[in-house]
């Protein structure tokens, strides 16, 4: 029950290349051919697919792959129960005219409104890369088992916290509920998800559940089955290995969760193979998922232009970060933050991870502050990661200027030089070597620059890495490789990826420039160090806080797309700031 289809289509309505518009071609010929323009006179699907992704705007290119008929069958039913239409326009409306209970039933995930549709057949895409990448290690059969994330409630209430899925279950399979595990069999890539069976009173709390069926069409797999049915399917299949998730995640240190039912213990398992599948794939996105990405993007870099036009002195941190929340959620139907938001002024904007429960975003802005804005939203659990450093007031300081110059030149360096082959270690001593500069430019730093590098000097001011891998997490897998070796010294051991850079790949670049009390403190005392540093200009500079400016890429062929659009230029960010109140 699958087809081979290829999907070639476009983002909000525009060609994504020269095969869109091929299959746009073919289908507005065979509709000329039946004398009418109707969708549902269509016999060829590719043809339908091609025409339908032209001109509603909401499937990616994703490559050639096989797809359960079922998300064919429900691309086609949609069609023909939009049809006739008079033109291609009325076509597009009908077609966002459907609620989203409807469009759940066509394989998309959407939440309303102008939000971006995304075509759960990625999954299907995802699950190929992963088996592919199986079958590089010599694994031919199998089953691969995987577990999706739990519902948790609050300490030893009843309160039940919001619900975000397992972010590798979310890759292969894209169920948004909690409970469920999931199945696919290593020599066919049939696909089964399986899903809690839910008690009579569940719809009196919750709602009624879909059915199976249902369930199967939402999330184009090839069987859905209770949770309770794992066991004795597997049983029935007696594959020859279980493959699980385990491991440790690079960037945390942490160990993944790997499946479990009754009677895995009578299998053979391993828990290896598919962590590296997961991982490698992972790390190149498809053209759907840096879709998703750039809507995210989109969104956010919205949401931070709002908050710059609402930023004032008096003001609170917290209020900064209620206006982007709000603004991602009510424009944008992003329910979730990608991690904890910093709303950092003054400084605050020193600590790197402020916002914390013990540092809840909760000072007052002050007249000269520069205040650090660190906020990402996620769409469809695809994360963005943007920092905005401006002054409170509107106006540049002459201090806060040159700080902020250093990191913009620093920021836009690396984007100019990233390209396919790019070793992202240099990128980062890059970054390290600019900051630095402009740092003896100033006057807080003296000495020879080669020395001050040598001398361990610009981590003093950078103490985290350039930046990082971004996807289905905000530091996203995949950074250090079997292999890798994390450096010693400080500021580099901190960066989060040290692959050359290749096409596909979705980063962050975020440079920064603070004045950690702590850390000048020490470097003060340390012989070395001290020798570079200009006690009398960095005493201007201890209550500064910090500025980090930070872009999402995605890395092409040829250098480097940035997704994040927001005011960088001094003269543009100050006609921003504070634009509501003019």
């Amino acid at each position: 029950a699958m087809a081979t289809v290829r999907l070639q289509a476009a983002s909000w309505g525009k060609t994504a290349g020269t095969k869109a518009e091929r299959l746009r071609e073919e289908g507005m010929k065979l509709c000329a051919s039946r004398g009418r323009r109707k969708l549902g006179c269509w016999a060829g699907r590719s043809q339908l697919i091609g025409l339908i992704a032209w001109n509603c705007g909401v499937l990616s290119g994703v490559g050639a792959f096989r797809v359960p008929t079922t998300c064919l069958v429900s691309l086609s039913k949609t069609a023909r129960r939009c049809r006739p239409f008079s033109s291609l326009t009325s076509a597009r409306e009908s077609f966002m005219s459907m609620s989203i209970e409807q469009t759940e039933l066509e394989g998309f995930y959407w939440q309303g409104g102008d939000t971006m549709k995304v075509p759960r057949v990625l999954h299907a895409e995802n699950r190929r890369k992963v088996l592919e990448s199986m079958r590089k290690q010599g694994v031919g059969e199998g089953m691969i088992v995987v577990e999706g994330g739990k519902d948790l409630n609050r300490a030893d209430t009843d309160h039940t916290l919001l619900f975000r899925q397992e972010s590798n279950f979310h890759y292969l399979f894209g169920a948004g509920f909690p409970d469920c595990l999931g199945a696919i069999e290593v020599s066919s890539g049939r696909s089964i998800l399986f899903v809690p069976r839910q008690p009579d009173s569940y719809s009196v709390w919750m709602g009624s559940p879909p059915s199976l069926e249902d369930l199967k069409t939402i999330y184009c797999v090839d069987e859905v089955l209770y949770t309770s049915e794992l066991p004795s399917y597997i049983a029935s299949k007696k594959p020859s290995t279980i493959y699980t998730y385990g491991g440790q995640n690079s960037d945390s240190g942490n160990l993944g969760q790997a499946a479990s039912f009754k009677g895995i213990e009578n299998f053979q398992k391993d828990d290896r193979k598919l962590h590296f599948a997961l991982y490698e794939s992972r790390v190149i996105k498809s053209e759907t998922e840096i879709e998703v990405i750039k809507y995210a993007n989109k969104i956010s870099s919205l949401a931070h232009v709002e908050v710059m036009k609402h930023c004032k002195p008096g003001i609170y941190e917290y209020q900064l970060e209620s206006i982007f929340q709000h603004f991602c959620y009510f424009n944008g139907g992003m329910r979730n933050l990608a991690y904890t938001g910093i709303c950092a002024s003054g400084k605050n904007a020193a600590i790197l991870h402020y916002g914390h429960a013990g540092a809840p975003n909760n000072r007052q802005l002050g007249e000269g502050d520069i205040v650090l804005n660190d906020l990402g939203a996620e769409y469809y659990c695809y994360a963005s990661d943007i920092t905005c450093s401006f002054p409170v007031s509107g106006k540049f300081s002459q201090e806060q200027k040159k700080i902020y110059e250093a990191v913009l030149d620093a920021k836009e360096s690396v984007i100019a030089r990233a390209r396919p082959g790019v070793s992202w270690v240099e990128m980062h001593e890059l970054t390290e070597r600019i900051i630095a500069k402009h740092l003896l430019e100033i006057g807080v730093l003296k000495g020879n620059l080669e020395d001050i590098i040598k001398a361990e000097v610009p981590a003093v001011f950078m103490p985290h890495g350039l930046g990082h891998n971004l996807g289905l997490e905000t530091h996203d897998v995949g950074g250090y490789p079997p292999g890798s070796v994390r450096a010693c010294r400080p500021g580099l051991r901190s960066l989060r990826n040290v692959r050359p850079l290749q096409a596909g790949m979705v980063l962050t670049v975020e440079p920064g420039c603070y004045f950690i009390r702590s850390e000048l403190e020490k470097a003060m005392n340390d012989p070395i160090k001290s020798c570079h540093i200009v006690a009398g200009q960095l005493e201007k500079y201890m209550e500064f806080g910090g500025v980090r400016l930070e872009d999402n890429i995605v890395v092409t062929e040829n250098g480097v797309d940035n997704l994040t659009k927001v005011p960088r230029g001094i003269t543009e960010l100050e006609n921003v700031i504070g634009h509501a109140y003019r």
